[in-house]
C-alpha cells in the first residue's frame, strides 16, 4: 500500500497574481494566503468560521478562509480586500468605509469590506436572505437585509452603525 501524500502542489490567483505553492494538505487557505504568500488583508480572528475577519472573495463569492482547505481552492482565484482597489481608485465599499468612519481598530474591516462587496453583488443577482419578504421580487436593501446578510461578520469595536452606513453609501453610488 502507497502512503498517503501529506503536501500538495497548488495554483491561486491571488489580487490578480497567479501562484504556485506547495502546503501541507491541512493547510487552511487562509494560513496558505497568511503564511505561504504573505497576503496579510485577511485576519485570523476565531479560527473557527464564526468573526468573518478572514472574508475573502473566493471566484467571485465570499468566504471564510479559515474553514476551507487550501488544496481545495486549487486554480481558484482570490480577491482580498487589498486586491479591490483599481490603482489608486478604491472600491466604491472602500471609499465608503473611509468617508463613513466604518473601521475603528480596523481589525475586521478587510473581512467586512470584502462580505460587503460580496453581499452587494449578491442582491444585485436578486439573491434572496433569510430577511427577505417577497421572494418573487427583488431583495430591497433595507437596514434589516444589510444586517442580516453581514451577520457573519462581527466587530468587537461596535462601528455597525458606520459599516451600515458606509454599505448603504456604495449600494447608492
Amino acid at each position: 500500500m502507497e502512503p498517503a501524500r501529506s503536501h500538495s502542489e497548488i495554483h491561486l490567483e491571488v489580487d490578480g497574481v497567479r501562484h504556485a505553492l506547495r502546503v501541507d494538505n491541512r493547510t487552511t487557505l487562509l494560513d496558505a494566503l497568511r503564511e505561504n504568500l504573505g497576503v496579510t488583508a485577511p485576519k485570523k480572528g476565531c479560527d473557527h468560521g464564526q468573526c468573518g475577519s478572514c472574508t475573502v472573495l473566493l471566484d467571485g463569492r465570499r468566504a471564510t478562509t479559515c474553514l476551507t482547505f487550501a488544496v481545495a481552492q486549487d486554480g481558484a482565484s482570490v480577491v482580498t480586500a487589498a486586491g479591490l482597489a483599481t490603482g489608486d481608485d478604491l472600491h466604491p465599499v472602500q471609499q465608503a468605509f473611509i468617508e463613513q468612519d466604518g473601521f475603528q481598530c480596523g481589525y475586521c474591516t478587510p473581512g467586512q469590506v470584502c462580505s460587503a462587496v460580496g453581499m452587494l453583488d449578491e442582491v444585485a443577482a436578486g439573491q434572496p436572505s433569510f430577511v427577505t419578504e417577497d421572494l418573487d421580487t427583488e431583495p430591497a436593501l433595507t437596514d434589516t437585509e444589510i444586517r442580516e446578510r453581514m451577520s457573519g461578520n462581527l466587530c468587537r469595536c461596535a462601528a455597525y452603525p458606520n459599516i451600515l452606513a458606509a454599505i448603504r453609501q456604495a449600494a447608492s453610488a
